[in-house]
């Protein structure tokens, strides 16, 4: 939540010029509960000083001078104390004299903005930051309670519709949008899941301030779509051990076995020794188990390295180019990222693919393992309803990652 503007300069401005305003020619019945309200401004006696305000009103045949100074010394006293109405219509008053110079006049709004805002009449505090802007005023603090205000009044579409202008501001003057604003966004859009904002929000959440919280949303969110294919089972907990997300044993178990029986022997042996060290595998009772499942991974890795060259050779000689795109896309989980996006990119070339989205979306990967520039537009690429194009989208945000 923002903090609430307070009101020391527009109580300075309505109160402390009243002697140089008394220039003027002002009777004792009004000067006088005038300068007694000042005093009382000063020592925080709001209320006893609308008294005193109220008093100087009561006095016969004002001049228009005394209803200027009486209604500026209104405005202080009634800000002070909380009493927005009365001090919304003294600023009215005030500025109907045409006497106020521009930065007054927004000091006033921006005061009884926040007044508002802090009695918690966020329909009031709307109208007054708006105004505030209509005025000309350019004051982030006031654009934030803007925002705040419409979120606590309910109008999550106009919070929706400043936040994607906020963010999209900032974006294009090189900026990262704050994480508060982002985190705002999220709820303001959050009835509607779906929606482009609500995207926006999680997207970029991930890019600029990528935790793992965050991450697990939106992986999540893909996983559970429906249509989404078993086969990317492997690419869901990649992305978690990638962003932090594994949290159990079963994670690092499951992982282990479906890159095993991919063929992906590193990456499987990767896997279960992050288990390992984070302390989640190998306790309990199903210690032996996982040490065991360690055991293979270490000894089928070992395996695959001495038969790299074999494996290579076979895939370069084959006419189809699965095992090739297989093979390269092993190659980069293992760390040879450059070598692996050569070789996918040959057997894309070789044809005879089952699933050539897929292929793309491993090349893509390899891409973003490599640090390619050319990453997101492989990526881009990728169709497919059943989760190669969602899978394509996250990894398109791993290569944007700023942490």
């Amino acid at each position: 939540m923002i903090k609430v503007l307070r009101f020391a300069a527009a109580l300075a401005f309505a109160s402390f010029t009243f002697a140089a305003q008394a220039q003027d020619a002002v009777r004792p019945v009004v000067g006088t509960p005038l300068q007694a309200a000042q005093q009382l401004i000063k020592a925080g006696k709001y209320r006893d000083a609308l008294a005193k305000v109220r008093e100087a009103d009561a006095a016969p045949n004002k001049t228009a001078n005394e209803n200027y100074l009486i209604d500026r010394m209104r405005l202080a006293a009634a800000s002070g104390a909380g009493d927005m109405g009365t001090a919304a219509k003294a600023f009215e008053e005030v500025n109907a004299t045409g006497k106020l110079s521009a930065s007054d006049k927004l000091r006033i709004i921006e005061s009884i903005a926040g007044g508002y805002y802090r009695a918690k009449e966020y329909g009031k505090a709307v109208e007054w930051a708006q105004r505030y802007e209509k005025e000309g005023g350019k004051s982030a603090q006031m654009e934030t309670l803007l925002i705040q205000a419409q979120f606590l009044s309910g109008d999550t579409a106009g919070v929706t519709k400043e936040l994607v202008a906020d963010i999209q501001a900032d974006e294009k003057a090189g900026k990262a949008p704050s994480e508060d604003r982002l985190k705002l966004l999220l709820s303001a859009a959050g009835k509607q899941p779906e929606s482009a904002a609500y995207l926006l929000a999680l997207d970029r959440l991930v890019t600029y301030y990528p935790k793992k919280e965050y991450w697990a949303e939106l992986i999540d969110r893909v996983q559970r779509k429906p249509g989404f294919s078993d086969r990317f089972s492997l690419d869901i907990y990649r992305l978690m051990l990638a962003t932090g997300g594994m949290r159990t044993a079963n994670d690092y178990m499951e992982m282990t076995q479906l890159a095993l029986q991919a063929g992906y022997t590193v990456e499987a042996k990767n896997a279960i020794d992050k288990g390992f060290a984070a302390g989640v595998l190998g306790v309990g009772p199903e210690a032996d188990r996982q040490k065991r499942l360690r055991d293979l991974a270490i000894r089928r890795a070992d395996e695959a390295r001495a038969q790299a060259s074999t494996k290579e050779a076979d895939a370069l000689a084959d006419q189809n180019g699965t095992e090739l795109v297989n093979f390269g896309f092993n190659l980069a989980l293992s760390g040879q990222a450059a070598k692996g996006v050569k070789l996918i990119e040959k057997g894309i070339a070789k044809g005879g693919l089952k699933r050539p989205e897929d292929a793309e979306l491993r090349l893509g990967q390899a891409m973003v393992l490599a640090g390619s520039s050319k990453a997101t537009g492989v990526l881009r690429g990728v169709s497919g309803a059943d989760g190669a194009a969602d899978l394509a989208r996250l990894w398109i945000l791993m290569g944007r990652r700023k942490g």
